[in-house]
C-alpha cells in the first residue's frame, strides 16, 4: 500500500474513529473498532477454533484500533497485546481500550520467541506483499501447539478487475501454501461469508460513527483516500471477486 494510503486508512481514520466514538459514547466502540476486521460470529468462529479462555496471552498483530481484542477480552477474559505499525491507531486503541498497544511492524515483532499461547492477525495479510515473513513472526511468537489465527481477504478469481492501492490479494490455496511455507499446520478454514451476519445494533452502531466522521471530516483528502480505498474493496467483495477467509493455524510441538 502507498505511505498516503496507508496513513489515511489506518492511521488518521483511526484518530477519527476515537473522535467520533467520544461524542457518540462508549457503546460504540466495539463495533467501530471492529470495522473490516471481524463481526461477531467471526470472532466467535476464531476463538473457538484457536481454543481462546480465560487468562489466554493473544498478541494481534496489526491491531488496529483495537476492537477484536477487546471483543475476546470482555467476553472470553483473554489478555491481549496490540502490536500496530500505525502511531495514530495505537494512541485512538489505547484511548478507547486502554490495552498494552506497542508500535510494530508484523515482519518484525519485538517479543521473545515463545512469548504468547496465541497469535491473530485480522484483515492485514492482504496488505503486504512478503506474507510469508508476517506468518513466520506469528508463528515464531507462540508457544509450541500454540494457535494462529488469520482473517484474509482473498480474490476467487484468477484476475482482478482492478488492483485497490496497497493491497495483494492470494486466492484461498495460495494463503494456505503460504501458512504452511510459515512453519504452521492448517487445522481449520471457513468462508467469512457462511457466518451469521452482525446484528443490525452493530451496524446501526458503525454508521454512526462513520455519520460523524463525515460530518467533521468531509472534503479532506485523508477522507476521500480512505472512502475510496474502502469503496473499492467493498465493491469487489460485493460482486464476488473477493471473500473474506478465515484460517486457524497451529504451530507444531507441544505446549
Amino acid at each position: 500500500m502507498s505511505d498516503d494510503s496507508m496513513v489515511e486508512e489506518f492511521d488518521t481514520y483511526a484518530t477519527w474513529t476515537a473522535d467520533a466514538v467520544d461524542e457518540l459514547g462508549d457503546a460504540h466502540a466495539l463495533p467501530a473498532a471492529c470495522r473490516g476486521s471481524g463481526s461477531p460470529a467471526v470472532l466467535d468462529w476464531l476463538a473457538d477454533r484457536m481454543g481462546l479462555g480465560r487468562g489466554a496471552r493473544l498478541v494481534d498483530s496489526g491491531a488496529g484500533v483495537g476492537g477484536p481484542a477487546q471483543y475476546v477480552a470482555e467476553r472470553l477474559g483473554v489478555r491481549p497485546t496490540l502490536a500496530e505499525p500505525m502511531p495514530g491507531a495505537c494512541r485512538a486503541a489505547a484511548r478507547l481500550f486502554g490495552h498494552r498497544v506497542v508500535v510494530a511492524d508484523g515482519a518484525a515483532l519485538p517479543f521473545p520467541d515463545a512469548s504468547f499461547e496465541t497469535a491473530w492477525s485480522l484483515g492485514v495479510l492482504c496488505t503486504v506483499e512478503d506474507k510469508v515473513r508476517h506468518l513466520a513472526e506469528l508463528a515464531r511468537v507462540v508457544e509450541p501447539g500454540g494457535a494462529v489465527g488469520l482473517l484474509v481477504f482473498v480474490r476467487t478469481v484468477d484476475r482482478l478487475p482492478e488492483q485497490p492501492d496497497g493491497n495483494s490479494f492470494p486466492d484461498a490455496v495460495e494463503l494456505e501454501t503460504e501458512v504452511r511455507r510459515a512453519g504452521l499446520d492448517v487445522v481449520a478454514r471457513a468462508w467469512a461469508g457462511d457466518l451469521p451476519t452482525a446484528p443490525d445494533s452493530w451496524d446501526r452502531a458503525v454508521a454512526e460513527v462513520e455519520d460523524v466522521i463525515e460530518r467533521d471530516h468531509r472534503g479532506e483528502a485523508g477522507f476521500d483516500t480512505a472512502r475510496r480505498q474502502s469503496a473499492q474493496i467493498g465493491g469487489l467483495i460485493a460482486d464476488g471477486l473477493v471473500a473474506g477467509r478465515l484460517v486457524v493455524g497451529r504451530r507444531p510441538g507441544r505446549p
